[in-house]
């Protein structure tokens, strides 16, 4: 199980297999449903003062000095900036991050006085979420925005705009402590993102046949007029090259389902506008067994009987019948 980032500023939010889950835009036949917070000590994002950005001061950089590698930074030097200090190190030439975007990073963080390093995801798996909607700390909330991917980026983030005057004791940060991060911007996602992997033929004619496209646009789901399999299909149509899913995982997806009957729609992400994070095991049978093992960056076909969907009691509104089978397309563009 991945390790907790300690850039986390409110609770995070667990879903279980009833309907739907993530706000006030629920549709009513998403695979998860209601939200119960887990504990957190960090700051909530609410008591986010106003910030201003200054260049510097941040402390050397003096090994590890190319994107991507493990970074050694140099203990702080005189006083902090009161401000949230930051400089890019490396200039990227990908999209630049939005408010609302999800981004993968490497990071190191460590302590301005000491430098003594609290946390890190190097040499251990990138780490996503959300910026710019107080899911992490403030500094990052504020400093990260508009910087591009493939960037390398210095903070010095000042307690008011890391973990407050309470500090995080788990992590050894005290109220007072300057934090000080070296991040990596491997990747960016939001509404109009899709998997970009390797198109797989799709050669059986009793399955449905799924779009290629790599647009953010929702692929094209065409069901074949036969009978509906009885056991769980799960088939690559977009290969990715990411790590693969495990049990315990919470994923950042796109999907779109529609009926094996009839080919009807019944919910997407796309429609929604926004990307789904569902963790893996609090959603539908079919996707808890059908996503396991594949490669984050790919599109998947699920074709999921009824005992694995919403069996004889499907989400109420949802427009989906008792038992039906249904298609969907999953594009898996991270694991969070």
């Amino acid at each position: 199980m991945r390790r907790r980032s300690v850039l986390l500023a409110v609770p995070a939010l667990m879903l279980t297999a009833a309907g739907c889950g993530s706000d006030d835009s629920k549709s009513k036949s998403d695979p998860a449903a209601s939200e119960s917070p887990s504990t957190s000590g960090s700051p909530s994002a609410s008591a986010t003062p106003s910030t201003k950005i200054v260049a510097g001061p941040v402390p050397d950089i003096t090994g590890g000095t190319k994107f991507g590698e493990k970074p050694t930074v140099a203990k702080g030097t005189g006083t902090p900036s009161t401000d949230l200090a930051v400089k890019t190190v490396i200039q990227g030439d990908g999209a630049a991050i939005v408010a609302g975007d999800y981004v993968t990073t490497n990071y190191l963080g460590q302590i301005w006085d000491s430098a003594k390093v609290f946390d890190t995801s190097y040499g251990r798996a990138p780490y996503t979420n959300v910026i710019g909607q107080g899911k992490v700390i403030p500094g990052w909330d504020k400093g990260l925005v508009g910087q591009k991917v493939n960037s390398r980026v210095e903070m010095a983030i000042p307690p008011a705009l890391g973990y407050g005057t309470s500090g995080n004791s788990q992590a050894g940060i005290k109220g007072t402590d300057t934090l000080v991060f070296v991040i990596d911007v491997l990747a960016t996602y939001n509404a109009k993102s899709s998997a970009k992997g390797k198109a797989v033929p799709q050669n059986d004619a009793n399955l449905p046949k799924v779009g290629t496209n790599t647009d953010g646009k929702a692929p094209s789901i065409t069901v074949p007029k036969v009978k509906a399999p009885t056991k769980l299909v799960s088939e690559y149509i977009l290969e990715g090259d990411g790590a693969a899913v495990k049990a315990t995982d919470t994923l950042l997806l796109q999907y779109k389902g529609v009926l094996w009957d009839g080919g009807k729609e019944f919910d997407a992400s796309y429609t929604a506008g926004q990307l789904a994070a569902f963790p893996l095991a609090q959603l539908i049978k079919g996707w808890q067994e059908g996503l396991v093992g594949k490669k984050a960056g790919s599109r998947v076909m699920l074709v999921t009987p009824g005992d694995l969907a919403y069996g004889a009691t499907p989400p109420s509104g949802s427009n989906i019948p008792a038992n039906a089978t249904l298609v969907f397309s999953l594009d898996i563009l991270a694991i969070l």
